[in-house]
């Protein structure tokens, strides 16, 4: 059975090496061990048998935005079901907070459009974001991703 809860610090080093084939082929951000620390809180893990398949992250910017970010799911595990639960528990976490807008980057934006994320021109991406994490990103000026939103 795939279970899903908060991660520990010591999962830390698991959860960046099931995303660094990811992170080397540029479809994920590369986020530090410091970083990954400093914000455990807002990720979800998958679990099956107690070893680590996948996790995401709820980024928030701002009282009424939030972005689903670092979603992963091993390939074994991919369609399943697994990373929508991974989405939907971050959202749900999200309206809890009281955010009403979900902010999601990806190559792969099938499963966002099937959530009911629609897609948005880049240039309505909060300041915060592309200062924050795109200029960081080896692809940028000339990003690829798809930018979705989903209001509540």
């Amino acid at each position: 059975m795939i279970t899903y809860e908060k991660p520990l610090l010591r999962d830390i080093d698991l959860m960046l090496e099931l995303v660094a084939p990811e992170v080397e082929k540029g479809l994920i951000l590369p986020r530090s061990k410091e970083e990954m620390s400093k914000n455990i809180r807002s990720y979800y893990l998958a679990k099956f048998q107690d070893k680590i398949i996948g996790f995401c992250a709820l980024n928030i910017y701002t009282t009424t935005l939030a972005e689903i970010r670092s979603l992963i799911v091993t390939q074994e595990y991919r369609n399943r079901g697994i990373a929508q639960e991974l989405v939907m528990k971050n959202i749900q976490e999200g309206l809890e907070l009281g955010i009403s807008n979900f902010l999601v980057l990806t190559y792969r934006p099938n499963l966002f459009k099937h959530l009911g994320f629609e897609e948005i021109q880049k240039e309505k991406i909060p300041y915060q974001k592309i200062w924050a994490d795109c200029i960081a990103c080896k692809h940028f000026p000339t990003c690829q991703e798809i930018a979705l939103l989903k209001t509540y």
